[in-house]
C-alpha cells in the first residue's frame, strides 16, 4: 500500500495512566487491521492536575509522573519521536503489567530494552524538559478541552479523548471499534458518549 494511503494518527500518553496505556495496546492492533500510522506524543497528567484540588495520595501519583515524561521528551528530542512508541511500551510494560514502580531501576531497564542510553534517566530528576512537557500536553489537550484526561486521539482534522476500553480489543473487534470511533468522531456537533466503568483495565 501506498504511504499516501495511509493515515496519520497521533497519540497523546502519559505513561502513568493505565487507561491510556490500554487504549494504546488497542491502538497498536487497529494498525495491524487498518491503514493508519500511529505517531506518539507526550501529555502530562502532573501538568494538566497540578492546579486542581485532588486527594493526597493523588497528589503524590502526579508527583512521581514527571519523571516518565520527562524521560519521553528527553528522548524524543535527542533521538527523534520514532522512538516514543518503543520506549513507551517498555516503560508501560513494566509499570502496569510488572507492577514496577517508575523508579530510576525501571527507567534503566526500559532505556535498555528500548536501545536507548542509560543516561537519559537522569532526565527523570531534571526540570530542563519541563516546557517541552508543558509543550507536547498542550498540543494535545487543546485539541479536546480540559475537562478530559490522557488519551488524546487526533485523525483528520478530528480529536477526541479516549476511547476508555478494557480489556483492549483484538483483531477483527479492535477494528471494528476504530471504525466506529472514526463514525462518531467525524460527526459535526458530537461531542460525548459515556457510561460508568464496572471493571478495573484488564492487562493481557
Amino acid at each position: 500500500m501506498a504511504q499516501d494511503d495511509r493515515t496519520a494518527v497521533d497519540f497523546w500518553f502519559d505513561p502513568l495512566c493505565p487507561w491510556a496505556w490500554m487504549t494504546s495496546r488497542w491502538i497498536l492492533e487497529v494498525e495491524k487491521q487498518r491503514p493508519i500510522d500511529v505517531r506518539w506524543h507526550v501529555m502530562s497528567l502532573s501538568v494538566l492536575n497540578e492546579d486542581k484540588d485532588v486527594p493526597e495520595k493523588y497528589k503524590a501519583l502526579i508527583e512521581a509522573g514527571w519523571g516518565p515524561v520527562r524521560i519521553c521528551i528527553a528522548a524524543e528530542q535527542k533521538y527523534g519521536p520514532e522512538v516514543l512508541g518503543k520506549l513507551y511500551t517498555e516503560l508501560g510494560t513494566r509499570h502496569h503489567h510488572e507492577k514496577a514502580p517508575y523508579e530510576r531501576a525501571t527507567f534503566l531497564a526500559a532505556l535498555e530494552a528500548a536501545g536507548l542510553p542509560a543516561e537519559l534517566a537522569d532526565a527523570a530528576e531534571s526540570t530542563e524538559y519541563d516546557a517541552a512537557v508543558r509543550a507536547s500536553h498542550a498540543d494535545g489537550i487543546d485539541r479536546v478541552g480540559q475537562e478530559v484526561g490522557t488519551p488524546v486521539i487526533a485523525v483528520g482534522g478530528n480529536a477526541f479523548f479516549g476511547p476508555v476500553v478494557s480489556p483492549a480489543p483484538r483483531g477483527a473487534a479492535a477494528a471494528k471499534l476504530w471504525d466506529g470511533v472514526l463514525a462518531v468522531s467525524e460527526t459535526d456537533g458530537f461531542f460525548e458518549l459515556k457510561r460508568s466503568r464496572t471493571r478495573d483495565p484488564i492487562f493481557e
